[in-house]
């Protein structure tokens, strides 16, 4: 008895403190912290900040060459002079603007992919800390609920010792009501170290900007609403990070098949030079034209056609995987809240009055203690089923919201 009295204080201690921890946290403010102070996000939008200078190379123009040759020179003929010579030559590439066009799209389409790689980075983050902030508000009305019945066992199996001193009941009821007890103590336990686990995630996914001792505002029940699913495949196809990567990748891998091909046609520089000898000094001006006679770039442009009818088919196979998962999802979604509404209109209520019906048939004697144990398990376990239906509401619409990654579930 002594121990079930440590086993109470323990868990209604846990639960008083979680009850004063401070400051107070939503679900949009946890969201907004993490963006701003999450490591991984802050490294992960460096990349859109590399991308952009890629667009400054692409459109960097090329830079001259100056050469220079100094030495000597010796007449062979009589009467010859001899003495110092030099040569200085400045050789400008031209930078062709159908290369030079096809070079920056292909680097304004990285960016691009480069940026929607990032929001689904960050929708990502989002989802995991949506999960666990969920996670923590299910273990929260987990502690809560075993709590209610650690006191009320507590209090039945005070009545039932009493009714056995005065022998109006037998001592097996008793030894059955320690029992009881024992095992609601142990799911007390387990549900305060859960709910422990649960916090420490949740504050490993937002960063450690969030303080040790937080409390959330909100209830598991807190489920936002989602439009119809024809509503959804068009979000999806618009504001997906997933398919605009993959339509950004095949813009440009398409532009990188253009600079391939263009690669093919002849390079062309200017080139201006001066000979300078002891007896006279040359002025030249003039171009310099490759000849693509050997090189006719038949393997690069080969693997540029590749490239391109892989991020082709990478975009119809990602089309078609987040409409299935869409769909996937929004049919857990309705699943999830057609079980909630059952439980919620009857299936707990009808519990909850079969054990008032039981433990007041038991006080006038009309039934046994077993039969108010069974009908406070099926309570329990009713109980645990709808906040389980909650949860995975709840994740069912992380997860819709994930493949759509519109922030804080706006419509």
């Amino acid at each position: 008895m002594m121990q079930c009295t440590k086993m109470l204080g323990f868990v209604l201690g846990m639960g008083a403190t979680l009850a004063v921890a401070q400051p107070e946290f939503d679900l949009p403010k946890l969201e907004a912290l993490a963006l701003s102070s999450s490591r991984a996000v802050l490294s992960a939008r460096d990349q859109i900040t590399a991308a952009r200078y890629a667009i400054d190379s692409a459109g960097a123009f090329p830079n001259p060459e100056l050469e220079y040759l100094g030495g000597t020179s010796r007449s062979r003929g009589v009467g010859g002079n001899s003495g110092d010579a030099r040569s200085v030559t400045l050789t400008q590439p031209l930078d062709m603007p159908w290369r030079r066009s096809a070079r920056i799209g292909a680097a304004e389409a990285g960016l691009e992919s480069t940026t929607a790689a990032v929001r689904a980075f960050e929708a990502d983050t989002l989802a995991r800390l949506r999960l666990r902030y969920f996670e923590v508000l299910r273990r929260d009305v987990e502690l809560s609920n075993t709590r209610e019945d650690l006191v009320a066992m507590e209090s039945v199996r005070s009545r039932i010792a009493l009714r056995v001193e005065t022998g109006e009941a037998p001592r097996f009821e008793l030894i059955k009501a320690d029992a009881e007890l024992l095992n609601v103590q142990k799911t007390a336990q387990a549900a305060g170290f859960r709910g422990e686990q649960a916090r420490s995630q949740l504050r490993q996914s937002v960063g450690g900007a969030l303080p040790a001792d937080f409390a959330l505002r909100g209830r598991l029940r807190d489920v936002p609403e989602l439009p119809p699913l024809d509503g959804l495949r068009k979000q999806l196809a618009e504001t997906s990070p997933d398919l605009a990567r993959a339509r950004s990748e095949m813009v440009r891998a398409q532009h990188l098949l253009d600079l391939e091909r263009r690669q093919r046609w002849p390079n062309v520089a200017l080139k201006a030079g001066m000979d300078e000898d002891p007896d006279m000094r040359a002025n030249k001006l003039g171009v310099v034209v490759s000849i693509p006679l050997w090189d006719r770039r038949s393997g690069p442009v080969g693997e540029a056609s590749a490239q391109l009818s892989r991020a082709r088919h990478e975009l119809a196979a990602q089309e078609f995987s987040l409409a299935q998962q869409l769909e996937i999802a929004f049919q857990q979604y309705e699943i999830a809240q057609a079980q909630v509404v059952a439980l919620e209109s009857g299936i707990l209520m009808q519990a909850e009055a079969a054990v008032k019906v039981a433990e007041a048939a038991y006080r006038f004697g009309e039934r046994g203690f077993l039969e108010v144990l069974d009908a406070r398990r099926v309570f329990r376990a009713a109980r645990a089923e709808l906040i389980t239906a909650r949860y995975e509401l709840a994740s069912a619409w992380v997860e819709i919201e994930r493949l759509r990654a519109i922030p804080g579930g706006k419509e």
